[in-house]
């Protein structure tokens, strides 16, 4: 019914074509079959529940086409025929308008929110559904009723208790947590379960360090939600053959050889371009698949097939890795056992984790927590070797190793290039050769923090590393080395034999 309304309403944007009825793939036709199933026990009076999904999630390159659907599917839901209203007598769906719909076209910045509404314009304005929606502005369509379509970004009118009717929110690739993102998506997606209105998410793949809202809703295991993802299998970028297989499974019916409007040739000749510099970036734009990005540390799934939680005893032997920070950064501890098992123990009353975040504690690092968990640390298990990278906690550090010795805690610069790039190259190792010993505990702070880490290229082919964005931190990460190279340099030194036991005899 709703594809049927759209072409019958619509036409296309923009182009030598513009003003033609907007036309839908095979493609277009399942998803909005898929975005719009209905309950087989719907009913007239419960019609806030009748849909069978809360929301979608649509997975695309670049150029398939997802601004001019999103658009035609924001034209229905500002007057087409999209809440349910009942069953007619052959038990066929009936639907009906929104009374006073309330649609927001969502990004986290203007210019992204320009690329869907100053598309939708045209397509009401140059064809049948002038006559029907008469008032549309630069910032807001006005919809007979009282209902209106704006665009909102994550800096801009979003507010909890808007009682929006549908919601199109584009690109979330880049909705991230510290550019209000997550908060966007959250706010919108409440402001919906009020009024029984759903959203679509367009977005491109993911850069999986990033932990974007499109990551966050692809992974979450709540099943009302569509997602319709389509990826071709790995191939080599160097390949062209390869290349035009997995383009033409990535672009589908919007290939011209399927009878759409994408020439693969000129998509071919971007992708190696942009390859030539960021091939993950290629990969995601133009194959859809979800890989991370240039520079990326450690690989998230490498990491995530190391997981195998287990229990440490007290009185074990164990190292310990600590990065400290005071007003921004995160502070940690990290402990790994001298047969390769690492986690971030608890302390206190509540069995809190030995991760600290300022946010949490008034903007500032609560050092007294801190020294309260180095104290039950060093009482719960036998730390061997303790590496403590000093800036901001000097004084700590000296108080540290004066209760358990200068052989036990070291002060770790991670500053210092040669030695940073052997110890982050150790763990990158250990995590990812096929019979490494190393395993983890899972910790979700240290798992993003990882992922979060870039190279930073030094001279002599060495790296430190570095933050993807100001706002994703590495600290754990940071802590993870450290008691990584402690727990080799352990080993190495013999502290992992067995003590033996004197035995008095007579």
């Amino acid at each position: 019914m709703v594809g049927e309304w759209i072409e019958d309403h619509c036409v296309i944007p923009d182009g030598d074509q513009i003003g033609e009825p907007y036309l839908l793939t095979d493609e277009m036709w399942r998803f909005l079959a898929w975005h719009y199933r209905l309950r087989p026990n719907a009913t007239e009076e419960g019609w806030r529940s009748a849909w069978h999904y809360r929301r979608s999630q649509l997975v695309r390159p670049q150029k398939w086409g997802k601004g001019p659907l999103t658009c035609a599917m924001v034209c229905a839901e500002a007057v087409g025929p999209v809440r349910f209203a009942g069953w007619d007598a052959a038990g066929e769906p009936v639907g009906r308008a929104w009374e006073t719909p309330w649609i927001q076209i969502a990004a986290t910045s203007e210019d992204q929110t320009d690329n869907v509404y100053r598309a939708l314009v045209p397509m009401i304005d140059e064809g049948p559904l002038a006559d029907v929606v008469s008032d549309t502005g630069e910032t807001r369509i006005n919809v007979p009723g009282g209902g209106r379509i704006e665009p909102v970004t994550s800096s801009g009118r979003a507010r909890l208790g808007q009682r929006i009717t549908f919601a199109v929110q584009d690109e979330t690739h880049s909705w991230l947590e510290g550019n209000g993102g997550w908060k966007l998506a959250e706010t919108q997606r409440r402001n919906l379960s009020g009024t029984g209105g759903r959203a679509v998410e367009t977005t491109n793949a993911w850069d999986p360090s990033e932990q974007s809202v499109a990551q966050r809703t692809s992974e979450a295991s709540v099943k009302d939600v569509y997602r319709d993802h389509r990826i071709p299998p790995p191939a080599s970028l160097a390949n062209k053959r390869e290349r035009h297989k997995g383009l033409r499974l990535a672009y589908g019916d919007s290939c011209v050889s399927a009878g759409g409007w994408v020439d693969l040739d000129r998509i071919d000749g971007e992708l190696v371009e942009i390859a030539e510099k960021d091939p993950a970036q290629a990969e995601r734009f133009y194959l859809n698949r979800i890989v991370a990005g240039t520079g990326a540390y450690i690989d998230g799934d490498r990491w995530d097939l190391r997981c195998e939680p287990r229990e440490v005893e007290p009185g074990s032997a164990v190292t310990l890795g600590f990065d400290g920070s005071d007003i921004d950064d995160w502070t940690g501890i990290r402990l790994e056992t001298l047969d390769g098992y690492q986690f971030t123990p608890t302390y206190g009353p509540d069995s809190l984790p030995t991760v600290w975040n300022p946010k949490d504690w008034g903007g500032q690092v609560p050092r007294l927590e801190v020294m309260a968990a180095f104290d039950e640390v060093f009482t719960r298990y036998r730390v061997v070797r303790a590496y403590l990278d000093p800036p901001y906690w000097e004084t700590e550090a000296d108080t540290l190793a004066e209760q358990h010795g200068e052989k036990v805690v070291t002060r770790w610069y991670t500053n210092r290039v040669a030695q940073m790039h052997s110890a982050a190259e150790r763990l990158a190792t250990d995590v990812t050769k096929k019979d490494s010993t190393f395993r983890h505990d899972g910790c979700q702070w240290t798992g993003q923090h990882i992922r979060n880490a870039r190279k930073a290229s030094r001279p002599a082919g060495r790296y430190l590393l570095r933050k993807a964005s100001e706002a994703q931190k590495i600290d754990l990460g940071m802590c993870a080395i450290l008691a990584h190279e402690a727990a080799g340099d352990a080993v190495a030194a013999g502290l992992a034999k067995t003590r033996r036991r004197r035995v008095a005899g007579f």
